[in-house]
């Protein structure tokens, strides 16, 4: 009996991004029967996977040795109801395993008792016979070359899905997982997935969702009331439930058109000097009123009187935590950040605004433009990316000169840690063609890429034409001018 395995946990079972296995299985590596890889066909993929001493069960060994770590306990196990009810259900599925050995034990016995019928058919018949029940007991009492690892394998699912529940998100396909106490809402935010919601305490059920397989618990509370026919085809709300087992829910993706309009007030953490020309503001929103962005999108600030425009530089998986990068001018704002903006200052945050944003649906290798400080935009959409895992491959060029590449040691640490990133620093005292030319030189054909960039329209002009020339189809061309 096949035991198929979905294509995230198996990501997490080898070490390898998504998008890693899925170019495999593109280029067929890896077998696959409806989007999910076979045990078997797993083990002969990796044949040198050690399974023990891979990511979970390392993290349920670092509780143990923490004895005195209530607070890691609390953090990386679920609550304890939830564990039971993911537990009870593993112990069904094992129960239901072990009947259906002693079922097949009772066969073989049947089925040695109807042997011993051909006994009568003549000595030749009854040697047959003999035989063929000698290879039975032999065949069925010898461990396939594999078990030990099946063994290990099945051992490491388990303990990951006691850990953790994956939910898979129709008709998008999106993927992520539910650990600790996050109910599903706060799961898919934190995976950069933007589903659909608003108040995040059960008050105004925009983040219903229906149920399509699995089963969920209610964590929290929540004042809205579902219609009774909603209840009965499976609707809930992602912001007081969690997850038991794996789930399929029908939920929608927002779009930029989707993300409401909102004013908060959030709290400095930190104004960070990045270098002369470049500081980094990072705010923290209340816990009542985390900010619905995209990234790529834009907010305005305001602080003390002064008011400005900037691009979010952080991924919206990042919670409560908002980063912006504020070059220094005269503007009034930026003269703000640079002269007396101080922690725990108050700064008004509305917006978002903006459709630079990631094409989610899309799985093709992308190419990334900055030109000095709009760096913050793609900065958003390569963490916004990485986190999501839906990227082949990605390129960033990032041209600059006044500001400096002011996060080259990031971009450069990215390119150590992701085999499929690619990072080239460039500077503008070159011409625009010249850039152009060294940006594109590695790619003939662009028929099968994604272009991001942000800057001058100079950059967006040139770079454009030459594209398009090379096989650049209209749909993959992201571009936002920068003033």
């Amino acid at each position: 009996m096949s035991h198929l395995l979905p294509l995230s946990r198996v990501a997490r079972l080898v070490g390898e991004s998504r998008s890693a296995l899925q170019r495999m299985i593109k280029q067929g590596e890896i077998a696959t029967f409806d989007g999910k890889v076979d045990m078997e066909e797993l083990l002969r993929v990796f044949p040198d996977i050690q399974w023990e001493d891979d990511g979970e069960y390392k993290r349920v060994e670092e509780i143990k040795r923490k004895a005195f770590g209530k607070r890691i306990m609390e953090r990386v196990l679920p609550d304890k109801e939830v564990l039971a009810e993911r537990l009870f259900e593993l112990g069904k599925e094992f129960a239901s395993a072990k009947s259906l050995l002693l079922y097949h034990d009772q066969v073989f016995g049947w089925l040695g008792s109807k042997l011993d019928d051909f006994s009568d058919c003549g000595e030749d018949a009854a040697q047959k016979v003999a035989d063929l029940k000698k290879w039975l007991r032999q065949t069925l009492s010898e461990l396939p070359s594999e078990a030990e690892r099946s063994q290990a394998l099945l051992a490491q699912e388990s303990v990951m899905r006691v850990m953790s529940a994956q939910v898979t998100v129709r008709p998008s396909g999106h993927e992520f997982f539910v650990e600790g106490n996050d109910t599903v809402l706060e799961a898919a935010l934190k995976a950069g997935i933007p589903l659909n919601y608003g108040c995040s305490n059960g008050n105004c059920g925009d983040c219903k969702v229906r149920l399509l397989s699995g089963q969920v618990k209610k964590v929290h509370p929540h004042d809205y009331t579902l219609k009774e026919t909603e209840k009965a085809n499976g609707t809930f709300l992602m912001c007081s439930y969690t997850a038991i087992t794996d789930l399929e829910i029908e939920a929608s993706v927002a779009g930029a058109a989707d993300i409401p309009h909102q004013e908060i007030q959030a709290k400095v953490k930190w104004v960070e000097p990045i270098n002369e020309q470049m500081m980094a503001l990072h705010l923290t929103t209340p816990r009542s009123q985390r900010l619905r962005f995209l990234a790529g999108q834009y907010l305005t600030l305001e602080a003390g009187g002064a008011s400005g425009e900037y691009y979010v530089a952080s991924c919206p998986c990042d919670d409560r935590q908002l980063t912006l990068h504020i070059r220094r001018n005269n503007r009034p704002f930026a003269r703000k950040v640079f002269d007396d903006l101080r922690k725990e200052d108050t700064v008004g945050v509305s917006g978002p605004a903006g459709n630079f944003v990631f094409n989610l649906d899309s799985r093709a290798p992308v190419i990334f433009v900055a030109w000095e400080d709009a760096f913050a935009p793609l900065k958003s959409l390569i963490q916004h990316a990485m986190s999501l895992e839906i990227s082949e491959n990605m390129y960033l060029y990032w041209i600059a000169d006044q500001t400096g590449h002011y996060r080259d040691n990031l971009c450069r640490s990215w390119a150590d840690a992701y085999d499929n990133f690619f990072y080239a620093p460039l500077s503008a005292r070159e011409d625009v063609e010249i850039n152009v030319s060294r940006i594109l030189a590695n790619y003939a054909d662009l028929s099968e890429y994604e272009i991001y960039v942000a800057g001058p329209a100079m950059l967006l002009e040139a770079l454009k034409k030459e594209a398009c020339a090379r096989g650049l189809p209209a749909s993959r061309w992201h571009a936002e001018l920068i003033v």
